[in-house]
């Protein structure tokens, strides 16, 4: 078997086998041999620190490297700030291993890793990283940093959904915090009513998480397996529930519908044209970043769902992987390990007062919440929404293998709401296809 077809075989079989054929997986890789490459990275370095290169983008990462660094000599990073990952950054990294200087370890975050795990683009690191280790952090972060029985990345933070208002508005158009969509939606009657110029919330066509993670909330499962196949459900009842939603509420003009975190939204916000945002934890530090001149004015609530009951997907996240050609492994997962579950990591990188994270290791929710400034938000107890929060994400969600080209499908058709020349149900409809299609093309087995 010729390493780079063996290689991409096992690759895609251990995303294949995520949740149903271990067994198989397993087999093939004890075949072919795992390649971890981790025996060498500590003890062959004539007493000199090991040098690994770091990319990324999280807000307060630099902070992160840079503690890191002055307490461990042994170890020293270089970090290397790239795009966020939708805005090239993922492209920079896979051109990057293809061409054989990936950096040692990279960001990705969990949508997107199943991809590069079927790339080929990531280490197994399942004998770095014990069961002690695994217990530290959130089960449904875990979850997602498993796959086929194998450990690709470390997680960073969990992403719980939460919704940020201003309640200056809320309280001049008589609104209380909505519970339900049906709440939802009446509230965003009443706020044009009072002011037709604003918005409740902005449709972000640019990018599809937002609404993924409303498919998550709502109970979709985009993702399974059927033995060694895949089970893609992306217009599945839940998810149309959703689109269905939202359609209307565009429709209605009852929302914004505007790139995300552009120059066009930031000053719908600063002016009062838009009186709330559907954001994740890490929005916490997205606002008060944006809009200094806005402190006092906001406030964060529960993400409203259908019935009433907390529930909540996931929008984003980051973890640590290691690149397949690293040659330093171990010493790798010693610094993500210590970037995810150790006060002083989760402290140097919220103390900028740009980061809201929510660390993926829960022990460590009491010093995010200390290091984060909350006055913007009236000294609100912000963290105690995302803890909230986070007990009630929906298990069970799989990203898919080739999001990619999932979420590129859902973009192209989302660009054209705006215009009303297209809507959610095609959208969801074109990227089940395109789906499809590419996991045939990487030669993935797909069900049904």
């Amino acid at each position: 078997m010729s390493a780079a077809p063996a290689r991409s075989r096992r690759a895609a079989l251990r995303v294949a086998s995520a949740f149903g054929a271990a067994a198989l997986a397993t087999a093939l890789l004890t075949a072919c041999g795992s390649g971890t490459g981790t025996t060498s990275d500590r003890a062959a370095t004539d007493g000199k620190p090991v040098s690994l290169t770091f990319w990324g983008w999280a807000k307060g990462t630099k902070d992160v490297v840079a503690a890191f660094n002055a307490s461990h000599p042994g170890i020293q990073v270089s970090y290397e700030e790239i795009p966020s990952g939708n805005a090239g950054g993922y492209a920079k990294i896979s051109n990057a291993v293809k061409a054989g200087n990936a950096p040692d370890v990279f960001n990705v975050e969990y949508p997107q890793l199943p991809d590069f795990v079927s790339q080929g683009a990531v280490k197994d690191i399942s004998k770095l990283v014990g069961a002690d280790l695994k217990a530290k952090y959130l089960p449904q972060a875990v979850d997602l940093t498993t796959l086929g029985g194998a450990t690709w990345a470390l997680p960073l933070d969990a992403a719980p959904q939460a919704f940020y208002y201003r309640k200056d508005l809320f309280d001049k158009a008589g609104i209380t915090v909505p519970k339900t969509w049906d709440d939802f939606r009446t509230a965003a009657q009443k706020l044009k009513q009072a002011d037709p110029n604003t918005r409740i919330a902005t449709f972000f066509p640019d990018d599809p998480s937002t609404f993924e993670a409303m498919s998550w909330q709502s109970g979709a499962h985009w993702f399974a397996t059927s033995g060694d196949s895949w089970k893609v459900d992306l217009a599945g009842a839940e998810t149309r529930k959703a689109a269905d939603y939202w359609q209307k509420m565009i429709d209605d003009d009852l929302v914004r519908v505007q790139t995300s975190f552009s120059q066009q939204w930031t000053a719908s916000l600063q002016k009062g044209e838009t009186a709330g945002y559907l954001g994740a934890s890490w929005g916490g530090g997205v606002l008060k970043s944006t809009l200094p001149d806005a402190a006092g004015k906001w406030a964060v609530a529960p993400m409203p769902s259908w019935d009433g009951s907390p529930a909540s997907g996931m929008l984003g996240g980051t973890t640590f992987a290691v690149s397949k050609d690293s040659r330093k492994a171990e010493a790798a997962v010693e610094f993500a390990t210590w970037a995810t579950t150790t006060p002083e990591g989760i402290k140097a990188r919220i103390a900028s007062g740009t980061s809201s994270a929510y660390p993926a290791d829960p022990a460590l929710v009491p010093v995010a919440e200390k290091a984060f400034d909350t006055a913007f938000y009236g000294g609100q107890d912000i963290y105690g929404v995302y803890v909230a929060a986070a007990g009630s994400i929906r298990p069970d969600w799989a990203w898919g293998p080739v999001m990619g080209a999932t979420n590129t499908a859902l973009k192209d058709s989302f660009g054209k709401l705006a215009a009303k020349s297209g809507t959610l149900a095609q959208a969801v409809d074109a990227a089940q296809q395109s789906t499809l299609a590419e996991l045939k093309n990487r030669g993935l087995k797909v069900a049904g």
